[in-house]
């Protein structure tokens, strides 16, 4: 089996158990987006492990009245996982699986915590509402001061998370102005076994991190 083909088996797979008790309307919305996942897999932009959480993910928006599309260009050089319209408002969602490319193999909790940043800071201000999703396996360890309201976010807070982007995102570089805006609303933990997705609000998530004993020093000592 090709590629393709098993790329294409696990999306019908997939949108079989998504579309088992809905309406033929999500069905038919849910099949185009699969339809075009397949296509932009032959071109060799999305992977599967991807697609599928936001398969699901697109699910979940559509029941709650949104119009979805997938992997939409914002502009030329920024196209977002998912891109929701209900009546005047939108919400993006960017899914985060955890990947470390291997060149950043010796500092993935810094290269991790400035690709957080730079997506907060660089999509929030295309959306009403800017979400990050997540599988239920992975903690995603963004910087707690983009949780908060931007008027409570300190100077150094801003100056920190300036710093940390500008390690490994500097074409173009995060302006201060856009981290002192930027926030993230929304965290969807995209359960892909039971085709479920859970809403919790960024500031309890970091909560939860910190009663399971986790906690995230972003900054290491040389930058």
């Amino acid at each position: 089996m090709s590629g393709r083909e098993k790329f294409d088996r696990d999306l019908t797979t997939l949108l079989s158990r998504l579309t088992r008790e809905t309406d033929l309307e999500v069905e038919n919305k849910l099949n185009m987006l699969k339809d075009w996942l397949i296509k932009l897999h032959t071109e060799n932009i999305v992977k599967i492990n991807h697609s599928v959480m936001e398969l699901v993910c697109a699910k979940y928006l559509i029941l709650k009245g949104y119009e979805v599309q997938i992997e939409y260009i914002l502009n030329p050089i920024l196209t977002c996982d998912l891109y929701a319209i209900k009546g005047l408002g939108n919400e993006i969602v960017e899914i985060e699986t955890g990947f470390i490319p291997p060149e950043h193999a010796l500092a993935p909790l810094t290269y991790t915590s400035a690709r957080l940043a730079s997506k907060i800071i660089r999509y929030s201000s295309f959306a009403g509402k800017f979400t990050l999703g997540v599988p239920p396996h992975y903690i995603l360890p963004f910087p707690p001061a983009l949780a908060k309201q931007p008027r409570n976010r300190t100077t150094q807070e801003i100056q920190d998370i300036k710093k940390l982007c500008d390690k490994y995102y500097q074409k173009p570089p995060v302006l201060t102005e856009d981290i002192q805006n930027a926030r993230i609303q929304e965290i969807y933990i995209i359960d892909v076994d039971r085709a479920k997705v859970q809403e919790i609000d960024p500031e309890a998530y970091l909560k939860r991190a910190i009663q399971k004993g986790i906690a995230f020093n972003y900054m290491p000592p040389d930058i």
